[in-house]
This record gives structure tokens, C-alpha cells and sequence, in this order.
């Protein structure tokens, strides 16, 4: 007993922080020790009153960290409480709620890019496609989404349905070969369209949120059509081909025939300008002539005479002249 009661003695001195006055030394009597347990049972309230408070102060501490929350610059934080939204915070910083009563949802900020599941859809004039398209949207109003949607899963949702049902209305009136035809695309259009209307249906349904663009990616065919339109479009091309040459040809021969009728006016130009200057020179020549055989008559009736053989007598001409006749003179050597 002696023993259990040192043990306990020395154990009560560690926790009241006297253990280094009190201990019992080497070599001390039992009757110290019985002095020192006369002393005065020890109070335990004392110790417990101490681990209350310091639990106390344990689990403030716990509580006001659990209530504490850091909103950073690419995200809002929106506070609800039971379930309202009574306030969202979009500037950075370290922020606290109201422990138990209060939840925190963050949201990021930044653009954010959603992929569009695939749809099949029936073109004006009634060909089957399929649509692979995605959507680039942001969060405007916190408060709106958190209220009306709940999540971004379920706005993403509702998103998708808009776009969905209006690329269906818009592509429906538009033919499959202005979808596909790439010098006379319309789709750039569409995907203005499409966005426009989308935005409209969200800010009517107050969802908070805005997509700031919607692109189709890709077209397809259905496996079972594929080959049926691949072969109607190369009867197109085909038949495209055939219109492009018959209207070359038709060119050509109107090119042909205006450059036949230019050159036939054109040599008639050139003839009538020649025979214009032509009969100008015979003209002239023909009074050069008058004026240099007028300064002689006689050389000049002799000229005209020669030239007259030039005209009538040939290697086989016979010809018949009387004596007096000048041919015959002048033959015979009559110049006189």
C-alpha cells in the first residue's frame, strides 16, 4: 500500500506541477511520506473545470476553420442558407459563414467549353444527317443559376436541350447541299443564329448564364445512306460537269462568230480605204500624165500607140492593116 501510495502521490504532483518541490528523495523515511499525504485530499473539479475549457477552445477553434473559406480569383462563391441564396461573393479573398446554418458552392468564372452529345437531324429537303457541334459559355449571374438550375451539371443540361432543338428548327430549313457546299457555306450564319437564339431561350428561363458561341464541328451521314448519297452527288458533279462544257462550247462558237464578223469588217474597212486611195492615185497619176503629154502631142499619140501593141499584138497575132493605117506606118518603119 505504501508503494501505491507514492505512485499516486507523485503522480498527482506531475499534474499540479509541483513534482519537482515534492518528489520524495532518496533515502527519505516512510514517515515523510505519510506527512506528506496529511496535507489535504486533492480537488478534482480544479482539473476538470481545465479540460472543459480547453475542449471548449478546441472545438471554436475546429468550428470557426470549418466555417472559414477562400474565394480565389477564377471562381465565385455562392452562400445559401437552408437552401436560399442569401449572397455570392466574386472578389478574391479569405471569407467566413455561419457555422451549421450556411453552405458554400463555388463556381468558376472563366469561359468554359461544353461538348454537345450528337444528333441526328432531317435536312429541308428531307436527307439525314448528323450533328457534332460544341458550346463555349460563361456564368453572369451566380445568384440566378444556384437558384433556378442548382448545379452546372443541370444547367449544361437544359443548355444542351436549347441547342439541340434549334440547330433541329434551323438546319430543317436549309437543303443538305447548302450545309455541305463550302463556296456557298451558309454556316457561319447558322452558328450566329443558333447562339443568338440559344441565349434567348436561357435569359427567358432566368438560368444566368451566356453562350457565347456555338460551332458546329462536323456533319456526317448515316451508315445506311452513306453510299446512296455519295452516288447522287457524283451524278450531280456529273451532270454539273456536262452543263459546264455545253456552256464553254456555246462560248466558244459566240466568241468564233463575233471575231469572224469583226475580221470581215475589218478587211471591208481596209478594202474600201484601199481602193479609195488607189483610185486617189490613179487620179493623180492620171493628171501627172495629162500635164507631161500635154507639153508634146505628137511623143504622146506615139506612146499611146505602143502601148495600144502591148495590148493587141501577141507571139501568134496576125493582123491585117491597110497601107495607110498608122499600125502599118509605124510597123513598116514610117515614123514621119
Amino acid at each position: 500500500m505504501d508503494q501505491k501510495n507514492k505512485d499516486l502521490e507523485k503522480f498527482l504532483n506531475f499534474l499540479s506541477g509541483k513534482s519537482k518541490n515534492t518528489a520524495p528523495k532518496e533515502g527519505d523515511t516512510v514517515d515523510n511520506v505519510v506527512k506528506m499525504s496529511k496535507k489535504g485530499p486533492m480537488n478534482p473539479k480544479k482539473y476538470i473545470s481545465l479540460a472543459v475549457t480547453l475542449t471548449a477552445v478546441f472545438a471554436i477553434a475546429i468550428i470557426l476553420f470549418a466555417n472559414v473559406y477562400i474565394v480565389k480569383e477564377s471562381e465565385y462563391a455562392v452562400v445559401r442558407q437552408f437552401g436560399e441564396v442569401v449572397k455570392f461573393q466574386s472578389e478574391p479573398g479569405l471569407k467566413i459563414k455561419v457555422p451549421f446554418i450556411q453552405s458554400v458552392t463555388k463556381l468558376p468564372k472563366n469561359q468554359m467549353t461544353y461538348e454537345v452529345s450528337e444528333e441526328e437531324i432531317n435536312t429541308k429537303d428531307k436527307k439525314r444527317i448528323i450533328i457534332d457541334n460544341y458550346a463555349v459559355w460563361h456564368i453572369t449571374d451566380p445568384k440566378q443559376l444556384i437558384s433556378n438550375a442548382g448545379t452546372i451539371e443541370k444547367v449544361e443540361s437544359r443548355m444542351e436541350e436549347f441547342i439541340y432543338s434549334v440547330i433541329r428548327s434551323e438546319l430543317g430549313r436549309i437543303e443538305y447541299k447548302q450545309i455541305i457546299n463550302d463556296e456557298n457555306s451558309s454556316r457561319g450564319s447558322i452558328n450566329d443564329q443558333v447562339t443568338a437564339r440559344v441565349n434567348e431561350l436561357l435569359s427567358n428561363d432566368n438560368y444566368g448564364i451566356e453562350v457565347v458561341d456555338v460551332r458546329i464541328r462536323r456533319i456526317d451521314l448515316p451508315t445506311d445512306n452513306e453510299q446512296s448519297v455519295f452516288t447522287n452527288m457524283i451524278s450531280d458533279r456529273e451532270s454539273m460537269s456536262q452543263k459546264y462544257l455545253s456552256e464553254g462550247d456555246a462560248e466558244k462558237r459566240r466568241i468564233e462568230a463575233q471575231t469572224d464578223r469583226e475580221v470581215q469588217e475589218m478587211l471591208a474597212t481596209a478594202k474600201k480605204d484601199a481602193a479609195l486611195i488607189q483610185a486617189e492615185g490613179e487620179a493623180e497619176a492620171a493628171k501627172i500624165y495629162n500635164k507631161s503629154f500635154s507639153q508634146d502631142p505628137e511623143f504622146y499619140s506615139l506612146y499611146r500607140t505602143l502601148e495600144s501593141y502591148k495590148k493587141t499584138v501577141g507571139e501568134d497575132t496576125v493582123i491585117i492593116l491597110p497601107s495607110t493605117s498608122p499600125y502599118a506606118k509605124i510597123l513598116s518603119g514610117y515614123v514621119k
